[in-house]
C-alpha cells in the first residue's frame, strides 16, 4: 500500500473513532430486583377507647421491580430517575390485625457521584427527593373508615457499586433510604402519623445506549 493510501486509511480510521465517541449516548437504563423494608414508626394514639402504643401501625415488606433511567453529565456525575409499577401494601394494627390496603407510586430523582473514574469497579453515593403518590386506601377499624394523605414528599439517599461487565452492560448493587410519611385519619381527626421511611435493597443490570 502506498504512503498516500496508508495515510488516507489512517485518517478514515481516526474519523470513524471520533464519530463513535461523539455518538456515545449519556443515557442508560437499569432493571433491579428490590426488597422494600418499611421502618414502621408511628406515634401512640387512642381510638375506640383503646390506647395504642408507639409503632402500632405496620406496613408489609415486599419485593418490587425497579426500573431506572440514568443520564451521565460527566464520567463521575449523573442523575437517576427511580421508577416502579404501582404497588399495593397491607396495613395492620397491633392487637387488632389487618386494617386494609393502600396503593402507592414512589418515583425518586437522585443526583449521583461515582468514584474511581474510568475503572470497572465504581462505588457511588447519591441524594435527592422522593415523591410518593398515595391512593386507593381501603382501611377501616371496627367499621370506621380510615384515610391517608394523598402524597408524601421527602429526602432520599443512596449508595452502591457498579461493576462494568463490558461496554454496554453493568452489574449493580444498591441501597436507598427514602422519607415516606402519612397521617392516618378517621374522618377529619388525625389518629397518628405513619413514618414508613423504607430501606430499599437492590441488585440489577444496566444497559448503556
Amino acid at each position: 500500500m502506498t504512503k498516500p493510501c496508508l495515510n488516507l486509511v489512517r485518517a478514515a480510521l481516526l474519523l470513524l473513532s471520533a464519530g463513535a465517541l461523539s455518538a456515545a449516548s449519556p443515557w442508560s437504563a437499569r432493571l433491579r430486583a428490590t426488597y422494600l423494608e418499611t421502618a414502621d414508626k408511628s406515634d401512640a394514639f387512642t381510638a375506640l377507647g383503646i390506647n395504642f402504643g408507639a409503632n402500632a401501625v405496620k406496613v408489609n415488606d415486599k419485593f418490587i421491580p425497579e426500573i431506572d433511567v440514568d443520564y451521565a453529565f460527566t464520567d463521575s456525575i449523573s442523575a437517576e430517575l427511580v421508577l416502579t409499577i404501582p404497588q399495593t401494601q397491607d396495613v395492620t394494627l397491633a392487637g387488632v390485625g389487618k386494617l386494609g390496603t393502600f396503593k402507592h407510586l414512589p418515583p425518586t430523582l437522585l443526583g449521583k457521584y461515582k468514584f474511581n473514574a474510568g475503572g470497572a469497579f465504581r462505588p457511588y453515593v447519591g441524594a435527592g427527593v422522593n415523591f410518593t403518590l398515595i391512593w386507593g386506601d381501603k382501611l377501616s377499624v371496627a367499621g370506621v373508615p380510615l384515610g391517608l394523605d394523598n402524597f408524601s414528599m421527602g429526602l432520599a439517599a443512596q449508595a452502591g457499586v457498579d461493576y462494568k461487565i463490558d461496554e454496554r452492560w453493568t452489574f449493580n448493587v444498591d441501597v436507598k433510604r427514602a422519607a415516606l410519611r402519612s397521617d392516618v385519619k378517621a374522618g377529619a381527626t388525625k389518629l397518628t402519623e405513619a413514618r414508613l421511611d423504607p430501606w430499599l435493597y437492590a441488585v440489577g443490570l444496566s444497559y448503556a445506549f
